[in-house]
């Protein structure tokens, strides 16, 4: 489609919107259509296919929407629509776009795969830090021996190694002063939220390959009002090219009630084509009542004034029959009145029940269609699709806005005993369903299932419809497991309670939607905000209020703020001591914080409380380990396996505990178990690469801490063990080349400093040494080892002087002196 020359003319305008349940001028309608049928210009502005359909309620958007679409369809294009029902952010837009040019096209496979893998790394994002390795081994930082114990890494190098190697375990040193380098960094590799940057790439790329089919791909994106709240910045995205160049043959179509927001949306809009809807003029009420049959002067004097030139209301209070002015009934709200007037006139009471009782479900399919109805009436479901204000681009139809709050607040008044009687045999329907989906569904994996919370959430919202005041606590207690299953979740929930608040006309809820709605459309994490408002009223009971702390604080931790994270924990313990999530999660807080005691204090009481939890005994293990109780340790990550024997990294964990014990083969075997599960755990990889060359295969160490480097190269902890792997084989130039590419990615390595300066002083290149050697000190000036191996670069170099001073520093920090024997000779 070429970029739009002109505005249209009113006459154009008025066909566009005069569909055929209104106007029907399909041979007016055809601009749309038409240019569908050109070729593609060279794009120059990423917003040249953007068309914004704008208008009030009842003006005619969707229905404009629908007719576009079918347009569309028979100029040879491909399309795809969604609305407020399918919308609950961009990943779940982008899925239900996708879907439907899937159903249409054939299986986008690079797309779903994309969106698989970033669900994969939602759910590892929602759990921060596990056992991981070498970025969390090792000792606690804050204690000195970390700084001595570097001591062992001269080990084969200079005089006086192998005794400085018996008093420590060289290689805990590596864990320990990396844990303290390369934590942070790593940690936010792991644990950063994961980007749908990837996954709008192969949405573009799914769409530049449909367009190599097909003519045009056409997107309409309904209820903008709604669905923009989700899509607003993932669309400019897409139009500005974000995701990769949009083919040339990409329309989207928006419409919605307002102006597109400035100045966001000023620069797309320029070189996109506005259409704005507006309310008929008499005559096109004229015409529109004309095509139903209705003519007498009073009565399309009456509606005209009634429906105020809007084609819905028009088309229902035509739709009604009036039989003169007096009939329609001007008094009143305009869509109360044609409401009225439209369910008066439907004669079968059959007929009249189907409307009424399905327009108390928000979203309604076949199956939804059935629940509702009495028996005899469930063969009316292609009636009810067929008539005016009933909608849907998916699997799911829905009545427009206008209609159904009408006749909503008809039902609620006209029978409040029917209402609830509705709305509860819905809730039971939903009940079941979700139900028959937990048959076949492990119960880890409900929180993640996308139909399991539909179910979930449409009958909690017909459950508050039927109870607005009783169910309240419990509901917004359910709110806290809706936020524990993510951001989209956690909207499509606060969505619902909103439209029960709406519908049931209930001040509470209605106070209680409107401060949850403004949380999850907040910048930043909305579980977070969402969490914090519910914990400020006091509606929640003790246990959810403690869930509630757990849920904020693991979503705090995964950010960053490990402080603000204890705290949470340490709010939940106080409030429910024997929540097992509650203790998991402090106690994992506490060995993450180098506090292993605390840490096993409270993984010892998650386990009493849940003895099948594999984490929290994976956790205490650990714990153990880092503490030096190889027993215990053992003990808790053995049990840990035999619950889970697909546990990697209690298999990693373990293999550290029998390498550390000096067990070398069985640290191999655990290493080994642990790839064998995942040929991608880098970090175990590198360690059996370390446990190769303790045990003197210094190759195979070699091969596999390059393997761990080919899965990431970034890793610093994995360049340095292998440059001292090279430095132990005599290889120093290549010593030297890992241990400076560790050192490019953390600069302030210390442990790599020491390293490269040993690698540097066997090659005797003493100045280099003695620089290494002083860059550590600056580091921490009591790094025992840095100031014997400067002083020894000095001695070599013939500053005996200086040495002295270093040697002596040295006596002061280690009185033991056993480092003394080996110091070599003035070479003078």
């Amino acid at each position: 489609m070429p970029r739009p020359q002109r505005r249209p003319s009113r006459g154009e305008l008025l066909a566009m919107r005069s569909l055929d349940r209104f106007v029907g001028r399909r041979d007016e309608v055809a601009s749309f259509a038409r240019n569908l049928t050109k070729d593609p210009l060279s794009r120059t502005d990423p917003a040249s296919f953007l068309f914004h359909v704008r208008g009030v309620a009842g003006v005619g958007k969707s229905s404009l929407l629908r007719q576009w679409r079918e347009a569309a369809r028979q100029a040879g294009a491909l399309t795809a629509a969604v609305d407020e029902n399918d919308v609950h952010g961009a990943l779940s837009g982008m899925v239900a776009l996708a879907r439907q040019l899937a159903d249409q096209a054939g299986p986008l496979k690079g797309f779903d795969k994309a969106v698989e893998q970033y669900r994969r790394a939602q759910e590892a994002a929602a759990e921060p830090v596990d056992l991981d390795g070498a970025a969390d081994d090792g000792p606690s930082p804050t204690t000195r021996a970390i700084s001595r114990i570097v001591l062992g890494g001269v080990s084969g190098v200079v005089p006086g190694g192998p005794l400085l190697s018996a008093m420590v375990d060289p290689d805990t040193v590596a864990e320990g002063v990396d844990r303290i380098q390369d934590r942070v960094r790593n940690r936010q590799q792991r644990v950063r939220t994961p980007e749908l940057g990837p996954v709008g790439q192969e949405f573009v790329a799914a769409l530049g390959d449909l367009c190599e089919k097909y003519p045009w791909v056409v997107l309409f994106l309904d209820t903008w009002e709604e669905t923009g709240r989700h899509l607003d910045v993932w669309l400019r995205t897409l139009l500005s090219d974000g995701y990769g160049p949009l083919p040339v043959n990409v329309v989207v179509v928006l419409a919605g009630r307002n102006d597109l927001s400035e100045p966001e949306w000023a620069g797309l809009k320029a070189e996109g084509q506005d259409v704005p809807l507006e309310a008929f003029t008499e005559q096109e009420t004229r015409e529109l009542l004309a095509r139903r049959g209705v003519t007498e002067p009073g009565t399309v004097e009456a509606v005209g004034r009634l429906s105020m030139g809007l084609p819905l209301l028009a088309d229902l209070l035509a739709l009604a029959r009036p039989e003169g002015a007096d009939a329609v009934d001007p008094d009143g709200d305009a869509a109360e009145a044609a409401v009225e007037r439209f369910v008066r006139w439907i004669a079968d009471p059959l007929c009249r029940e189907v409307v009424l009782t399905c327009a108390l479900a928000p979203r309604l399919n076949e199956d939804v269609f059935a629940a509702a109805v009495p028996e005899e009436a469930r063969h009316l479901w292609s009636w009810l699709c067929g008539q005016p204000f009933v909608s849907g681009s998916g699997a799911y139809k829905k009545y427009h806005a206008v209609v159904r709050a009408g006749m909503v607040r008809r039902e609620r008044a006209r029978s409040p005993q029917g209402w609830t009687a509705v709305h509860l045999r819905l809730a039971e329907a939903h009940a079941a369903w979700r139900a028959g989906l937990e048959e076949n569904l492990p119960a880890g994996r409900r929180p993640q299932d996308a139909r399991w919370w539909r179910h979930r959430i449409d009958e909690t919202y017909h459950r508050l419809c039927a109870h607005p005041g009783g169910g309240a606590t419990g509901v917004l207690e359910e709110a806290v497991q809706a936020a524990e299953a993510g951001p989209e979740i956690l909207r499509q929930w606060a969505d619902a309670f909103g439209q029960a608040a709406e519908d049931t006309d209930d001040d509470f809820l209605r106070e209680q939607a409107g401060r949850l709605r403004a949380a999850t459309e907040a910048e930043g994490d909305v579980v977070v905000a969402a969490l914090g408002v519910l914990l400020t009223r006091r509606t929640l009971g003790p246990a959810a209020r403690a869930h509630a702390h757990v849920v904020r604080g693991r979503h705090l931790e995964v950010s960053g703020q490990e402080e603000a994270a204890a705290a949470e924990f340490d709010r939940a313990v106080a409030l429910d001591p024997d929540s097992a999530a509650a203790r998991f999660h402090r106690g994992r807080a506490h060995l993450r914080a180098g506090r292993e005691d605390e840490a096993v204090d409270d993984l010892t009481a998650a386990v009493r409380l849940d003895p099948t939890d594999a984490r929290a005994l994976a956790q205490r293990g650990e714990a153990h380990r880092r503490a030096g109780r190889w027993d215990e340790a053992l003990a808790d990550l053995t049990a840990t396996l035999a619950l889970d024997p697909g546990h990697t990294r209690a298999l990693g964990s373990r293999g550290q505990v029998h390498r550390q014990a000096g067990r070398l083969d069985e640290a191999i075997a655990d290493f080994t178990a642990a790839l064998a599960l995942d040929p991608g755990y880098a970090w175990a990889l590198g360690s059996r690469g370390r446990t190769h060359r303790e045990a003197g295969r210094r190759p195979q160490a070699v091969a596999d801490l390059t393997a761990a480097l080919a899965l990431r190269p970034d890793y610093a902890w994995a360049l340095a063990e292998r440059g001292k792997t090279h430095r132990l084989s005599g290889a120093l130039d290549e010593a030297v080349a890992d241990l400076t590419a560790a050192l490019a990615l953390v600069p302030d390595y210390r442990w790599a400093l020491v390293e490269r300066g040993l690698a540097h002083l066997h090659a005797t290149r003493y100045e280099q040494a003695e620089a290494d050697f002083t860059a550590a000190l600056a580091l921490d000036p009591d790094d025992l080892w840095a100031l014997v191996g400067r002083g020894r670069a000095r001695t070599l170099a013939g500053r005996t002087d200086a040495a002295r001073q270093d040697f002596d520093r040295a006596a002061a920090l280690d009185p033991d002196g056993a480092w003394r024997r080996d110091i070599p000779a003035d070479p003078r």
